[in-house]
């Protein structure tokens, strides 16, 4: 299902693949973030960090009658305050969405699927 935004000129049709990066794009650009993880870590490897073409694997997008809900799910690093990373993931994701793509985040749930030491790969 894609997100619909009609305008003067005609309708503009943007994919949740598309959302799903954008999200992904702003969520891993914070600090203390070490990736996007799996929705689904029994399917898809448990905790497995996410590369940039996968990242619809760890964001779920949701249309409602207004915007979007979207779930962020991502693996931060050790040491980090967790709290204050998912505040500041859910920050930039709604402000990329809104002024990247024009979409309203109605919500933007953070979900940490696990803590990584930073330089153990």
């Amino acid at each position: 299902m894609a997100v619909k935004i009609k305008t003067k000129s005609g309708t503009i049709d943007i994919a949740n693949d598309v959302i799903s990066t954008v999200v992904g794009g702003a969520a891993t650009d914070n600090y203390g973030v070490v990736g996007m993880a799996s929705r689904n870590p029994l399917k898809d490897g448990v905790n497995q960090i996410l590369r940039h073409d996968s990242y619809s694997k760890g964001v779920v997008v949701r249309q409602q009658d207004n915007g979007v809900s979207v779930d962020v799910n991502i693996i931060v690093g050790y040491g980090t305050k967790i709290s204050e990373v998912s505040k500041s993931v859910q920050e930039k994701v709604k402000y990329n969405l809104e002024s990247m793509l024009g979409v309203t985040a109605n919500a933007v749930n953070v979900y940490v699927q696990g803590v990584r030491v930073l330089g153990d790969d």
